[in-house]
């Protein structure tokens, strides 16, 4: 038998169990991290159901978008972040993608560490470092694949914009 000793153990209990209905979306956000060598982070989670993910987690109530990136980035990598922009927003309406079923809205990042040491948590059980077009390559949940090709197209119209693409 399990014994509780505060509010705190008894929500966590309920919400690890499922006994709680989830009664309105949940705000999450996620990046895409480059190294100093330009690959990305990616994760296997068996919250993913053992697919490549980017890090990411929920927004807590009082914290900004950008608060909770880097606490959730810190939380599951241990590495700091910065240089962050923006790359899309996603839907994630009970998708059997997630282990539970869940209604998430993905505010999703592009940024920059100075660091390769990864110190995972317990949500992912490996990590690696890749090209863009490499990750393309792993079983990537869809969501991840979807983000990582949005921020190529968006590097694609820049580079476009920019005259850096163009041929002289």
């Amino acid at each position: 038998m399990i014994e509780l000793k505060s509010i705190q153990e008894i929500n966590a209990v309920f919400l690890e169990n499922n006994f709680m209905e989830q009664k309105y979306p949940e705000p999450t956000v996620g990046a895409l991290i480059f190294n100093p060598e330009g690959k990305v982070l990616l994760l296997k989670s068996h919250k993913w159901r053992g697919k490549y993910v980017i890090p990411g987690g929920h927004i807590e109530l009082g914290e900004t978008v950008e608060e909770a990136l880097k606490r959730e980035i810190k939380e599951e990598t241990g590495l700091d972040i910065f240089d962050i922009k923006f790359v899309c927003f996603q839907e994630f309406i009970f998708d059997e993608a997630f282990w539970k079923k869940k209604h998430f809205i993905f505010f999703d990042f592009a940024c920059k560490t100075n660091s390769n040491e990864v110190k995972l948590n317990s949500e992912a059980e490996e990590f690696l470092w890749v090209n863009l077009e490499e990750a393309l390559k792993l079983d990537l949940e869809p969501y991840t694949k979807r983000t990582i090709e949005k921020y190529l197209k968006k590097k694609a119209g820049e580079m476009a914009f920019s005259g850096e693409g163009a041929m002289g």
